[in-house]
């Protein structure tokens, strides 16, 4: 059985270490490899994270069917659940919140930790209806619930204290939107009653001005493929270390950045063909997104090998 974490030891677990977001791993003909995403969190555990979030953006939650869903977060819950210190998994879930809920509950069911709400499919929402979504899946389960703010799910300081003067089990707010007037005033609105966790895509660039404003920890995708650089950026972050954190940032994130931000949903296809480039691939993207050229791998590759071995 994997060990239990309450909504609060899962909220002190957080902020503890890195977080990542596994790729989810597809055959050459798109389908679900489950034995190879096996072998990806095998091979990602020794190196260490805080908690690890199965099926979300980066492991391509959206394109998931709910079969899909089920087995990565099952696979990911027993890959992990051994050793002297399991690592929680905290599973994705969204849609709107009838599919929210069936989502969050299947993934108790599987013993994960937590869930990350991911912002509703599709339509726009007022800050009324965004509570009544989010009381409505955390009142649906006994797990910790992160809040992703991003997208069409952009929290107010108010609606958010509401939700959690509602919900005790709204454990956490991640950021997706780097609005930093709109991050300090929630942390000044909500204090120590949540965790607060930077979501921005590569999240490296925002670390240090968000470990400012309160926020701890963040979730790093580069993980994925330059585990040991990934980690040392970390550790660097939080000792304060601006030496490493500036050349790591002009060597390798700025130059990263160049390429992933020359097609929309490139923050995930950049890190599948970091996996590939470095042994360990995780497949094609599913569409709608698409993989990176043969050009735009090349340049990549050449920067993960000035990185050194991983």
């Amino acid at each position: 059985m994997p060990q239990q974490f309450t909504p609060d030891e899962l909220k002190a677990q957080l902020p503890t270490g890195l977080l990542s977001f596994p790729l989810t791993d597809f055959d050459a003909a798109g389908d679900l490899d489950i034995a190879g995403y096996r072998k990806r969190l095998e091979w990602l555990a020794p190196y260490g994270t805080a908690t690890l979030f199965a099926a979300g953006g980066t492991g391509e939650y959206f394109s998931l069917t709910p079969g899909e869903y089920s087995q990565v977060i099952k696979t990911a819950v027993e890959a992990c659940e051994g050793g002297s210190v399991p690592t929680p998994i905290v599973a994705g879930a969204g849609h709107g919140t009838r599919l929210a809920i069936e989502y969050t509950q299947e993934a108790e069911r599987q013993g994960a930790a937590g869930i990350l709400l991911m912002p509703p499919y599709l339509t726009e929402t007022s800050q009324a209806g965004l509570r009544a979504h989010i009381k409505q899946v955390c009142q649906a389960t006994k797990l910790g619930v992160i809040v992703y703010n991003r997208a069409n799910c952009k929290l107010t300081p108010d609606t958010l204290a509401a939700v959690a003067e509602d919900c005790p089990n709204l454990i956490g707010f991640k950021d997706g939107v780097g609005d930093i007037e709109a991050m300090v005033a929630v942390y000044n609105k909500l204090g120590d009653r949540l965790t607060y966790l930077g979501g921005l895509p590569t999240a490296e660039v925002y670390a240090q001005a968000y470990l400012a404003m309160g926020v701890p920890t963040y979730s790093s995708a580069v993980f994925n493929f330059i585990p040991r650089t990934a980690k040392e950026f970390y550790d660097a972050v939080i000792r304060d270390d601006h030496e490493t954190v500036t050349r790591l940032l002009r060597e390798f994130f700025f130059p990263y950045l160049a390429i992933r931000n020359r097609q929309p949903g490139y923050a995930v296809s950049i890190v599948k063909a970091g996996a590939t480039i470095v042994g360990h691939s995780a497949g094609p993207v599913r569409p709608p997104l698409s993989d990176l050229t043969g050009d735009e791998a090349k340049t990549l590759a050449e920067l993960i090998e000035k990185l050194g071995p991983q």
